[in-house]
């Protein structure tokens, strides 16, 4: 049995729109997902690593933060569970519950000197909103967590 012009105009039209479909569910997002990866697979990449754009992830050793108001620059250790850990180097203002021993995820470049230099800089935090205590000024909080660094 032919189809007539109309049908087979309709059964063609679906049959690409399923395609298309079928190749964004199945190509598509496998190309488009991004991973990060931990200090110790950075580093077990070893030279090929140097120069392309990573996701590095891991926690933020406690000890290792430094923050230099004037230029803007804040240093920082990712370390993961096998202790292993990539000095991160990040220019711009850090989020505001940036703190050590947080999670952290962040995209740059790692480069043959050691260091990771971070353009973007996401932090792990809850998912539970709690506002500042009674009388407390979220902006003297966030002074608090680098005075040390400043004096």
């Amino acid at each position: 049995m032919l189809l007539s012009g109309r049908r087979a105009g309709i059964a063609l039209g679906g049959g690409i729109v399923a395609l298309v479909f079928a190749y964004l569910v199945w190509g598509g997002i496998g190309n488009n997902l991004v991973y990060f990866l931990t200090p110790t697979e950075l580093l077990a990449k070893g030279p090929a690593a140097y120069g392309a754009s990573i996701r590095l992830g891991g926690i933020v050793q406690p000890g290792t933060v430094h923050w230099d108001a004037d230029r803007h620059e804040l240093r920082f250790r990712l370390a993961d569970t096998n202790d292993h850990n990539v000095e991160v180097v990040s220019t711009g203002v850090p989020p505001e519950m940036f703190t050590e021993g947080i999670g952290a995820v962040v995209e740059g470049v790692w480069t043959p000197d050691g260091v990771f230099h971070c353009h973007n800089l996401m932090i792990k935090h809850s998912n539970e909103y709690r506002p500042p205590p009674p009388g407390a000024k979220p902006a003297e909080y966030y002074r608090q967590l680098f005075r040390k660094q400043l004096s």
